[in-house]
């Protein structure tokens, strides 16, 4: 399993070693090496197109897929299909949104549930063949969706209040004596604007990191007391150890739904306050 563990490695032609270089992005193109009369080589290779792009690319493509399965021919009486793509859009858009962002929810129901459902199909990733590596554990898609997010509700509480009331309502807390403005200003902004995004980023990114690193260290470290030879202790640690990879791997699946509720919760909470009269 931790040789799967880098995620669509046999299109890029890769052998993926053991341990943390498993979280190493593979291009899908192989390298050509030039040589010249004096001895430099040049290395031409596509390598933003890599194993974990593809997997973006191909979770995008299920989100979309399933949408499309389970909204084709609705009826009044829902069949199971439709059923649960139902279940799944009521959860987003009276648990999250109706109850996050009141009034106006409904514009932002579709970004919400197009956001939860990609997020968690690329964190299951990381317990599915032959995948088997979550692609939020790559903090560059965390940033990216977080930059969304951030560019989401910074843009609609902008268009809301215009530009120089929304700065004032996200800087200037109501009640506030003028004099401790100078202190408390800075850090609403920095607050708001900065620290926002990047939590949101790293709070996604640092769970679904440090799930597929403890997968590994159990599997990796298991296979290799299992395979000690003339060990006896040695094998039955590692044993135990595979057999607690098996617990880890379902521990991970609730954790890959958490965090993409989480995300998406607070995301919506953003909106919400981007969109209120007070701050």
């Amino acid at each position: 399993m931790a040789s799967g563990a880098m995620g669509l490695t046999l299109l890029s032609g890769e052998v993926p070693e053991f341990g943390v270089s498993a979280f190493d992005s593979q291009p899908l193109f192989p390298s050509e090496v030039w040589k010249t009369s004096g001895g430099e080589h040049y290395v031409w290779s596509d390598i933003w197109i890599t194993n974990h792009i593809c997997m973006a690319v191909i979770g995008a493509l299920v989100v979309i897929g399933f949408w499309l399965i389970v909204s084709h021919k609705m009826t009044i009486v829902p069949s199971k299909r439709q059923w649960f793509g139902e279940y799944v859009y009521n959860i987003i858009r009276n648990g999250v949104a109706r109850e996050m962002i009141g009034e106006g929810y409904h514009t932002f129901v579709p970004w919400l549930l197009g956001l939860f459902c990609f997020i968690l199909v690329n964190n299951w990733f990381g317990e599915f063949f032959p995948f088997m590596f979550p692609t939020f554990s790559k903090i560059g898609f965390a940033w990216g969706l977080a930059i969304l997010s951030w560019l989401l509700y910074n843009y609609i509480g902008i268009r809301r209040h215009g530009f120089a009331h929304y700065m004032k309502k996200m800087t200037v807390p109501a009640g506030v004596p003028p004099l401790l403005l100078i202190l408390i200003s800075p850090l609403e902004f920095i607050s708001n604007f900065i620290t926002r995004p990047v939590t949101l980023g790293i709070r996604l990114f640092a769970n679904l990191f440090a799930g597929h690193l403890m997968v590994l260290i159990f599997v990796v470290g298991g296979t290799y007391l299992l395979t000690y030879t003339h060990n006896a202790p040695y094998n039955i640690a590692g044993g135990a150890s595979l057999l607690m990879s098996s617990f880890i791997f379902a521990l991970e699946l609730l954790v890959g739904f958490l965090q993409a509720y989480i995300f998406t919760v607070l995301t919506a909470q953003y909106v919400s306050s981007a969109l209120s009269d007070e701050h």
